[in-house]
């Protein structure tokens, strides 16, 4: 019984992932296929022949090479800032003995969870005016990590609120000062949360348009998703290029989530658990 009620559920779970990709794979064999007409003529079927030119022809005369990059650079540097300020402000939070002025400046990183990002649209633009690196790529990572740091504090706090009292009082013994119990100590006991806080920063960070939109008008400068809207305007009459386009945005996440999916589950459980 037990072993049909498994079974039952395996197949349940596999359809749903059936119905999940569907829609990827209808993108992936557009991809290949050689036009339009034979798009159209069999939507979801294989190609007759793998057109790999329809990649090329995206990926140098589109530039989605360039967006491809500008988008992993943004994102790998805002999410490593994101985890180097998070892990500090967590550190300070629960293992430095400041009772009262902790509860207050968690109580402030908790606030910052509650401000939607629009609403800041139009202060943000102006401080990034103001201090001169509007249409630069600063203009993206400062947001960016401003904005994580509020959810990347709270996982990491809860990490670090968890490791036993003992360890922290041997190294004081041994001569380590606050900055080497943080970095030689601290840092790699919550190994998982600065895995999950990385990943979630990251994929944030790849996906989002709407500051990369209005902050970055220099094309050489935009982001991924911002490019292929120009893209998509641009090969609105190839939907096979346009489909290749599309695989470019999504393999990276979808590798990387795949590759560490179990980090982010065990950080997310975790950190909910000990906090």
């Amino acid at each position: 019984m037990n072993a049909l009620k498994k079974s039952g559920n395996h197949i349940f779970l596999m359809a749903y992932l059936l119905i999940i990709l569907f829609p990827f794979l209808f993108v992936v064999f557009s991809s290949l296929k050689l036009n339009n007409a034979e798009i159209a003529l069999s939507p979801f079927g294989l190609p007759k022949e793998f057109h790999w030119g329809n990649y090329v022809d995206a990926w140098v005369n589109a530039k989605i090479n360039v967006y491809f990059f500008n988008s992993l650079y943004i994102s790998v540097v805002s999410s490593c800032l994101t985890i180097i300020i998070s892990s500090m402000i967590g550190f300070a939070l629960t293992r430095m003995k400041y009772n009262k002025i902790s509860a207050i400046l968690y109580s402030v990183v908790l606030l910052g969870m509650l401000i939607p990002n629009t609403s800041l649209m139009l202060p943000i633009y102006l401080l990034l005016q103001k201090i001169g690196v509007l249409n630069t790529h600063l203009a993206l990572i400062i947001p960016y990590v401003a904005n994580a740091i509020p959810l990347s504090t709270i996982i990491i706090a809860a990490f670090m609120r968890s490791l036993p009292a003992e360890i922290e009082e041997a190294s004081v013994i041994d001569g380590l000062t606050a900055k080497g119990i943080f970095a030689r100590i601290a840092l790699p006991l919550v190994g998982p949360a600065l895995v999950t806080v990385f990943i979630m920063s990251f994929l944030g960070n790849w996906n989002e348009f709407l500051l990369a939109n209005y902050f970055l008008s220099d094309d050489n400068l935009r982001t991924l998703p911002v490019g292929m809207v120009q893209f998509r305007d641009a090969k609105l009459s190839n939907y096979a290029q346009m489909s290749a386009g599309i695989v470019f945005c999504v393999v990276p996440v979808m590798l990387i989530y795949s590759v560490l999916q179990k980090q982010i589950i065990e950080g997310v459980t975790a950190g909910s658990v000990k906090g």
